[in-house]
């Protein structure tokens, strides 16, 4: 019922108060990705819920998302580390197709509490490998197929969440910061055109979606721009450091949500 409200409402007038409040949401949720690479949906969904459907602020959230990495891939492809993202392609496409077909009948938070717990204890973890001297450890690519699965079903079914298993992943494979964003990058462009066609074809982006996505394209930009000045400030060091804050936050985000 509140979907349709929402739906008839916007396909009228958007109201400016939800432009403004989208707007503002859209804007932290750039600034973290242009940051650290990820994070967009762990800080936009938990927000944009109290504006709108879920089923409203996730196609529209992929499909921001799916823009901005068109531009991204093509700017850092030479970054990329291919074997990773094709160890992780397959797997992450199955999870988008289960994702999709589960995602207007579920409605079940326990996953993302599972999923919150784990992040907070890995990026407690890191941190105690930088101030305690405590062993770092590694992990072999057999497990990228349960990495990409899990976390492209997440993201596909609850707006974000999953990309956190790709981070933890990344960052136990090794990779440095800056083949970490390139990779990931191209590793989520094709999870979000696979998600932004499954969206379509379920009849996610009405007109009134559309329209909104086109008044947060600018917001986008500005945002992405603005936290990629500052991730350029950060040493290999204070990445790994801001990462495993950034993964307690929304560890945190999805205990919350």
């Amino acid at each position: 019922m509140r979907e349709r409200r929402y739906r008839a409402h916007i396909a009228m007038e958007l109201a400016p108060l939800l432009i403004a409040l989208t707007a503002l949401i859209v804007f932290a949720a750039f600034v973290v990705r242009g940051m650290s690479g990820f994070g967009t949906s762990l800080i936009a969904m938990p927000l944009l819920v109290f504006v709108m459907p879920i089923h409203a602020a996730v196609p529209m959230m992929g499909l921001l998302v799916f823009v901005l990495f068109c531009f991204l891939v093509v700017r850092d492809r030479r970054d990329v580390i291919w074997r990773e993202v094709w160890l992780l392609l397959a797997p992450t496409l199955i999870g988008v197709a289960a994702g999709i077909f589960l995602f207007r009948s579920l409605d079940n938070s326990l996953l993302l509490k599972c999923l919150g717990v784990v992040t907070i204890g890995y990026a407690i973890y890191a941190l105690a490998v930088h101030y305690t001297g405590l062993p770092g450890i590694r992990c072999s690519e057999r497990w990228a197929a349960v990495a990409g699965f899990s976390g492209s079903f997440i993201d596909t079914m609850f707006g974000g969440g999953g990309g956190t298993i790709i981070v933890i992943y990344m960052h136990l494979r090794g990779i440095g910061k800056v083949e970490f964003r390139a990779t990931a990058a191209m590793l989520w462009f094709f999870e979000m055109a696979a998600r932004v066609f499954g969206y379509t074809v379920a009849g996610y982006y009405t007109a009134g979606t559309l329209l909104l996505v086109a008044l947060m394209l600018p917001v986008t930009w500005i945002a992405t721009w603005c936290g990629e000045r500052i991730h350029r400030r950060f040493s290999q060091e204070t990445f790994s450091k801001v990462l495993a804050v950034l993964l307690i936050a929304s560890g945190m985000a999805l205990l919350l949500k």
